[in-house]
């Protein structure tokens, strides 16, 4: 797959992606810094034009969207009849058009089903990928890429994460969030500003960063995403997405039942930890790499990265009933890693109304 940013110095590309341009760990904090600008070309982008969109995603998936003003940005879960994750996507509406930002493995599926859905309604979703493409990075640094506006309405999607969106819940119960200063919004643009984009930063006009850089941050801040975190029986609790894809109060949508009773008479059956993997070895394990409480497998590897601070992390989905406190080993085919847990989704999430808050450590002061 052919990409504008191959003549880029440095860029290595992967299926049309941009990875990184040389300097993958640069990159994170030019990113982090507004400095730098990351081409998300393993996202797409689906617009549901249509005098009936909003309510009509209302109904469909987990988050109340019937009054979601022009600009705004949220995000959205499709579940299953039993409440799993199989589709998310981030929302922001320009007055006409409900514009979706999905993973690129995810959007074809969940086109599929969004057409599937339509019935008699005033909709008409499309597959809008080959008119526009996604760029990530600060709020400052995107906003000043011209975002695409078809309807005067600049479409800049602005992370939620980690605020609590109304009729949200979190679940991550600690004193300050690695999150709660991370700066992140995509902004949809034409091919054409795309296309201008390759061009400046190939004449050095412009720094890039690739989407091993805007993965790492994400990590960082324990934000759960479709390709990473969803396995195929993921609930919302266990990534601790109802803190901004989950209203707990809207009408009722497929799934709705066991979002209800997991938060409110049960817990779920998973918990998503951050681990700090030890980097003498210099691994980083795969997605799905075993991870071991002695000599029992308790849960999987879902994203690994090399952050330009923190050295080597990964989040993980591990059995509830896992201590907080036990050493962990992630099993690779180079070798085992050791692994210090940090607790993202306590054990008791879900009916306990109120979990005790837990004083974050650094994982460099953990790793003293």
């Amino acid at each position: 797959m052919s990409s504008p940013f191959e003549a880029v110095s440095g860029a290595v590309l992967e299926d049309g992606v941009l990875q990184h341009v040389g300097r993958p760990l640069a990159e994170q904090r030019a990113l982090a810094e507004g400095e730098a600008v990351a081409p998300l070309g393993d996202r797409a982008v689906i617009a549901v034009p249509g005098e009936d969109r909003l309510s009509w995603l209302d109904s469909l998936t987990s988050q109340a969207l019937a009054d979601l003003a022009p600009g705004e940005s949220t995000e959205l879960l499709v579940l299953d009849p039993q409440g799993h994750v199989e589709h998310a996507a981030a929302v922001v509406d320009d007055g006409e058009t409900a514009w979706l930002i999905a993973d690129r493995d995810d959007a074809p599926a969940l086109l599929a089903w969004l057409r599937r859905m339509r019935f008699r309604l005033r909709v008409d979703p499309r597959d809008a990928s080959d008119e526009v493409a996604v760029v990530g990075g600060t709020r400052a640094a995107v906003e000043a890429l011209d975002p695409f506006s078809p309807n005067g309405v600049a479409l800049v999607w602005r992370d939620p994460w980690p605020a609590v969106s109304p009729g949200g819940h979190p679940y991550a119960a600690i004193d300050a969030h690695p999150g709660a200063d991370r700066d992140w919004a995509e902004a949809i643009v034409t091919r054409e500003r795309e296309s201008a984009l390759a061009d400046a930063a190939a004449g050095g006009a412009t720094a890039l960063a690739g989407v091993v850089a805007a993965d790492a941050l994400r990590i960082a801040a324990w934000r759960p995403r479709w390709r990473g975190e969803v396995d195929g029986r993921t609930l919302p609790h266990e990534v601790d997405w109802l803190r901004t894809a989950v209203h707990l109060s809207k009408g009722c949508y497929r799934g709705q039942e066991t979002v209800a009773k997991v938060h409110n008479l049960g817990h779920p059956p998973r918990r998503l930890v951050a681990l700090q993997l030890d980097g003498s070895a210099s691994i980083l394990p795969p997605r799905g790499a075993a991870v071991h409480a002695g000599e029992t497998e308790v849960g999987l590897v879902t994203s690994a990265a090399l952050h330009y601070e923190e050295g080597p992390i990964a989040l993980a989905i591990l059995r509830r009933t896992v201590p907080v406190d036990a050493a962990l080993t992630v099993i690779t085919d180079d070798g085992p890693i050791a692994a210090a847990q940090e607790v993202v989704v306590p054990p008791d999430a879900g009916a306990t109304a109120n979990v005790p808050r837990i004083t974050r450590l650094s994982r460099r002061a953990r790793a003293d």
